[in-house]
């Protein structure tokens, strides 16, 4: 069993910036690309990004492009979103999750192209 474990998240105030992590196992974070995700109350799981392991494309939703980022740590075996202007619509918990192969196939893609996820951190934006 592959466990991606997830830091991070919390509350900010409307225009604020906050950033989650995803620690991965090193084979797993070697091979599979990895995409984040989120999930609103009484809503479908969101495909954020999705970052290729075979050429280092990520690729964003329109909701986040420009405000969201993903990188990785080789070194600390772990990945980021960096989240910034934050707005009360991005309130959701949020999950980072390796897909079932090494590349995105062009686009962010749907939970069901993920084989391996985080256990979700909660990000709540509110003034």
């Amino acid at each position: 069993q592959v466990q991606l474990v997830q830091s991070g998240g919390g509350s900010v105030q409307p225009g604020g910036s906050l950033t989650l992590a995803c620690t991965i196992p090193h084979y797993t974070l070697g091979y599979h690309a990895i995409g984040w995700f989120r999930q609103a109350p009484g809503k479908e799981r969101e495909g954020l990004s999705c970052r290729s392991r075979s050429d280092g494309r990520t690729f964003y939703t329109d909701s986040v492009k420009g405000r969201f980022t993903t990188s990785r740590d080789h070194a600390k075996n772990t990945v980021y979103l960096q989240m910034n202007s934050l707005e009360p619509e991005d309130t959701a918990v949020y999950y980072c999750a390796a897909r079932g192969g090494p590349t995105c196939e062009g686009s962010v893609g749907r939970e069901s192209d993920y084989t391996y996820w985080g256990q979700g951190t909660q990000v709540t934006v509110s003034s």
